[in-house]
């Protein structure tokens, strides 16, 4: 699993990158990856399959519920489920955690190569933001020197 973070900033090179400017900077990655990952996995897909994903990422009444009751009926019993909570320190009957799983879990039935794309699509971002590592630096400094 990746983290974006000072190392991950490092890894590009940009870890001179001013300390206000890394914040919104990884922020901008993570949602330039969330937004080609489910792009690119959304490639193939069904409509029904695009639907039902939907539900559950948006957390439509009923669609998590559903979803589990056909793919995973003993939640509580899952291993992966038991290693997701103990990971994660929230409670077995929080919510959160149960959409958290359902959503992975719904990857992992329709996309079973979603973990390859995440990789694949992070290292293409990876390549861009090193492409243009030089341009990066050069606007964060022009910015700073311009709040000057």
């Amino acid at each position: 699993m990746f983290q974006l973070n000072d190392e991950f900033l490092k890894e590009l090179g940009l870890d001179q990158l001013p300390e206000e400017q890394r914040k919104p900077f990884l922020q901008h990655i993570y949602s330039e990856l969330e937004l080609r990952v489910g792009e690119r996995l959304s490639q193939g897909m069904s409509d029904a399959q695009l639907e039902e994903f939907s539900g559950i990422i948006d957390k439509r009444p009923g669609a998590v519920d559903d979803f589990l009751a056909r793919h995973v009926p003993d939640l509580m019993q899952d291993p992966m489920f038991q290693r997701l909570v103990q990971v994660s320190g929230v409670p077995m009957d929080d919510p959160r955690l149960r959409d958290e799983f359902a959503a992975t879990k719904w990857l992992e039935v329709n996309r079973p190569d979603y973990r390859d794309v995440v990789a694949a699509v992070l290292d293409e971002l990876k390549r861009e933001i090193v492409a243009n590592r030089d341009v990066i630096l050069a606007a964060d400094s022009a910015a700073s020197q311009a709040a000057a």
